[in-house]
């Protein structure tokens, strides 16, 4: 996961300390839209690192509408954020109008948040939109001694957003996706050879590969990991992977073949009598 630099870590302990006290007062007043996003402001500005005045944008126009705040990074705009008063329970309705915003302006991220829950999702651009969420934190809930806690918050620093920290957690989320890890067990052919391999250790008998993986299908794996656009992406990759795999080891079987070949005599260098 992203490592988060001394100087932020120290920074998100100090704010958080100091703005907590500020957050339950404004939920239990339960306080306004308009006065949740004057502290997330804050909260952007003194948590987060942002210049408030310079990278941080208020009521951005999207299509006649307008998203609460947007953040803008080198003149460029990074993400757009969708606030919700104080008080409020966040729900499915919030995180489709927060997810058709970054759509309709063709964003990657947004930020759903009332100030206290903070959600961050990623946006992708299919037929209907389709939106992840990466990282989830509370505020009032944070540990400050938990490195994992602390690496969420660090995605949406401006730190985090310059050093393309999100980007490092998603890929290692995908990493041990568990559609992935489905994937794998049941598609690659290696991965089951090695089971086969164990079980005859232990029980002295093959079992092919087929029968594994209907095992694994039938009665280990959840259906919701073999199921679904995503189970579906990943199986592709796995399958993508196993066939470059065998290509390339074609190639080299092919290339050391040739390397090994007898040359034939130089029939232009042989003596004539």
């Amino acid at each position: 996961m992203p490592s988060v630099p001394k100087k932020v870590e120290e920074r998100i302990r100090e704010v958080l300390k100091r703005f907590s006290p500020i957050l339950i007062s404004q939920r239990d007043r339960d306080v306004s839209e308009a006065d949740t996003v004057t502290v997330v402001k804050d909260l952007l500005s003194d948590l987060f690192g942002y210049d408030k005045y310079a990278e941080v944008t208020s009521e951005h126009a999207i299509r006649g509408t307008y998203c609460d705040l947007a953040i803008k990074l080198d003149g460029k705009l990074r993400f757009l954020l969708e606030v919700k008063s104080i008080g409020l329970q966040l729900n499915e309705k919030h995180i489709r109008q927060a997810v058709d915003y970054a759509a309709n302006q063709g964003l990657d991220w947004v930020v759903l948040t009332n100030g206290i829950r903070w959600m961050l999702f990623q946006v992708s651009f299919k037929k209907p939109i389709e939106a992840k969420m990466v990282a989830e934190f509370d505020l009032l809930a944070v540990d400050l001694k938990s490195e994992a806690d602390l690496e969420k918050i660090y995605l949406i620093t401006k730190e985090g957003v310059l050093k393309g920290a999100v980007v490092e957690f998603t890929e290692k989320q995908s990493a041990t996706s568990k559609y992935l890890i489905g994937a794998v067990l049941l598609n690659d052919q290696d991965v089951l050879n090695a089971i086969r391999r164990e079980l005859r250790k232990l029980t002295d008998i093959l079992v092919e590969p087929s029968v594994i993986a209907e095992v694994l299908r039938a009665e280990i794996i959840k259906r919701e990991v073999m199921e679904g656009d995503e189970a579906i992406h990943f199986e592709r990759r796995v399958t993508k992977g196993n066939r470059k795999l065998k290509e390339e080891t074609a190639q080299v079987a092919a290339t050391q073949a040739d390397d090994v070949k007898p040359s034939s005599p130089d029939l232009g260098s042989a003596n004539v009598s």
